[in-house]
């Protein structure tokens, strides 16, 4: 069962951006690069089926979920698990499933879930329940079925495998589905997604998550918000839950890139109440503005270029216009902290990493605690995902490029006692690119930072590259972590 709501129009208007404090990073951190602890490529060259040639799959649209001894990874409509050294391997980076498409999921469930392996699938690890969720939009049906134009396909593993068995559902939506990005919270499994590139609204929607552990019948409740930019959930990270019945926090930039309006010096915020026993006192209350450094949009937003490569005209991508995914929860050191980024205009002329940290106050109210952009330079720094680990200590992946560097892959990090608003590490190099992509703008669409659960201390992320001669994609996995993690 799916049940609707809907929010009337919210218009994010832009804020006075001109002047403010500057809180841009124009130097490295001093300390070390954070070492990598494992590095290995993920799907893409080398693996036949997943040639966008052939497949028809670019971007790769990342999505990296970890679990005790697994990693697990979707480039758009193909899946692969790794092993992860530890309990049951004695190596990380062997694939042992796959590459398969992801319908493969929902083999002898039926319908359109099983017929179409759609692009956009997203995997998380719920750590609080030892489960993999899959989720994958489906954006069009058979001409002749007349049960709903879209749908929204859940594969819940039964135990800790992720190649299943598993608890699948699927969820008829009337409006397109565009880029999932599920989040854990306690009481569901919220999903937000976009509607269109076309026009300003966005469906955020929540399923049952106690029922679907348990493989019971279970509803998807959904709030349909017109006039609103990119949304994402709040994501738990760790053991440490919020109090029972929080609501669940939803951020997103200010400004809106079809109105023309490429900036904010705002950060906007949403509390979802989601209610099973009555599904008429679910309801959304928002949004409030936090009050940041004025930013503009890198590439002045999605579906644009500015990113240089040598040796071609062809530039990238940046999706300037949204907070990226995770929206990263953390019970931490007597606080409850929510971390954010979004990819951003910098002095120097390149393009810089704006990352946050808010803290929830005594009303459950996020108020922003740190903010900073790392742009150390005249490059280009991109398409980020964040996290935080047990101790506090917040790490960033992002895309690094501009001539005469290839785009590649990057991790940089703070301490928790480090200098407010600073990344106290010097950038470590994932993966270097070694040739130029041409085939579109398009870069990847985004990447992806998962938390180790078995230390609460790695970080691993995954990005794109290209090889030297490659006409398409490669992606790099890695696992970074700091020692001070670990005393």
């Amino acid at each position: 069962m799916t049940t609707y709501l809907r929010v009337g129009l919210i218009l994010l208007v832009a804020g006075s951006i001109q002047g403010g404090p500057s809180v841009e990073q124009k130097t490295q951190g001093s300390r070390p690069p954070v070492p990598l602890v494992a590095s290995f490529d993920g799907l893409g060259v080398g693996f036949a089926s997943l040639q966008p040639s052939q497949d028809g799959r670019n971007p790769s649209d990342n999505s990296l979920a970890v679990g005790p001894n697994h990693i697990v990874q979707i480039v758009n409509s193909r899946l692969a698990v790794f092993t992860k050294k530890g309990a049951l391997f004695d190596t990380t980076g062997k694939l042992i499933y796959g590459a398969v498409p992801t319908n493969t999921l929902f083999a002898g469930f039926g319908g359109v879930c099983e017929a179409r392996p759609n692009g956009d699938a997203v995997v998380r690890y719920d750590q609080l329940a030892n489960r993999w969720l899959y989720v994958m939009p489906i954006f069009r049906r058979p001409a002749n079925d007349s049960t709903g134009p879209y749908s929204m396909c859940y594969a819940l593993s039964q135990g800790a495998d992720p190649a299943g068995p598993f608890y699948r559902y699927e969820f008829k939506r009337p409006l397109f589905p565009d880029y999932p990005r599920p989040a854990v919270w306690p009481d569901g499994y919220y999903i937000p997604t976009s509607t269109s590139d076309d026009f300003i609204q966005k469906h955020v929607c929540v399923v049952e998550r106690e029922k679907m552990l348990k493989g019971l019948p279970a509803r998807e409740q959904c709030i349909v918000i017109d006039g609103v930019n990119f949304l994402n959930n709040a994501d738990i990270d760790g053991q440490a839950v919020p109090p029972k019945g929080a609501p669940n926090i939803m951020m997103a930039a200010g400004g809106a890139q079809l109105n023309k309006v490429f900036g904010d010096d705002g950060i906007y915020y949403w509390k979802f109440h989601v209610d099973w026993n009555d599904t008429t006192k679910t309801k959304l209350t928002g949004p409030e503005k936090i009050a940041v450094a004025p930013y503009h949009y890198l590439c002045d937003g999605q579906l644009t270029n500015c990113v240089p490569q040598p040796g071609t005209d062809r530039k990238l991508d940046a999706q300037g216009d949204k907070l990226m995914q995770r929206l990263v929860y953390r019970r931490v050191n007597g606080h409850e902290s929510i971390v954010a980024l979004h990819s951003v205009n910098t002095a120097a002329g390149g393009g810089g990493v704006r990352w946050y940290e808010f803290r929830l106050d005594n009303k459950r109210d996020p108020v922003l605690y740190q903010q900073g952009t790392f742009a150390p330079d005249s490059f280009y720094r991109w398409m980020p995902s964040i996290g935080m680990d047990k101790k506090g200590n917040i790490g960033i992946g992002y895309s690094f490029g501009g001539t005469p560097n290839f785009a590649g892959q990057r991790f940089a990090a703070r301490l928790a006692n480090d200098p407010l608003g600073k990344l106290g590490f010097r950038e470590t190099i994932l993966v270097n690119g070694e040739a130029s992509q041409t085939s579109t703008v398009r870069w990847e669409d985004y990447t992806s930072l998962a938390m180790d659960p078995s230390d609460d201390c790695t970080f691993w992320y995954v990005g794109d590259y290209y090889k030297k001669g490659a006409t398409t994609y490669s992606t790099r996995i890695g696992g970074f972590r700091l020692r001070e993690c670990e005393k």
